[in-house]
């Protein structure tokens, strides 16, 4: 994981600040604001601000949902919305794995709280995010191979598997809360 974070994540923020420097009017922009932005940017820049900010965002994101030697279980009223739209955490948790599961080569999984209030699972590929489809993030799991190939090595179930173990869930719970 510090190679993960201290590695990939570094690296796209070192890369978007090399980009910015070109461009100050950009600079005090948030992550958020770049990607919504991105596309009334000069042709030569949008593509790469996007990759790089959605980088960055996407894994703060999932990085903030992980917490070591996690023993919180799911609880408030996130737990009650699991339970009340897919019967029970396990059937959620299936689910989920399946989402990830189906990400063809370099993505994340997304839980959200969709435009209905209701929560649903959604994919991206490489550095996509979700923020301009107006729905709201709650837990993210990135399954690009350098998130589990050295410890995990082509196993990707089984990453996903023990990630529900380092869940933050006080964290989705929060989140969860902050948008419903």
């Amino acid at each position: 994981m510090e190679l993960h974070r201290n590695g990939f994540l570094q690296t796209y923020i070192d890369n978007l600040n090399q980009i910015l420097e070109k461009y100050p009017e950009y600079q005090s922009f948030s992550l958020e604001q770049l990607i919504c932005y991105a596309e009334n940017m000069p042709a030569q820049v949008c593509d790469c601000v996007l990759h790089n900010a959605g980088g960055a965002y996407n894994h703060i994101f999932y990085f903030s949902n992980l917490r070591k030697n996690n023993d919180t279980p799911l609880a408030g009223s996130l737990a009650d919305q699991i339970e009340w739209q897919f019967g029970c955490f396990r059937n959620f948790r299936d689910l989920f794995t399946t989402a990830a599961l189906s990400v063809f080569g370099s993505g994340y999984a997304w839980l959200v709280l969709d435009e209905d209030g209701k929560l649903a699972f959604r994919t991206t590929d490489n550095q996509g995010t979700l923020l301009l489809t107006g729905e709201r993030p709650i837990l993210s799991i990135d399954v690009w191979e350098h998130a589990y190939y050295l410890q995990y090595y082509n196993m990707r179930k089984d990453y996903i598997n023990d990630w529900f173990s380092v869940v933050n869930w006080e964290q989705a719970q929060q989140t969860f809360s902050g948008i419903t």
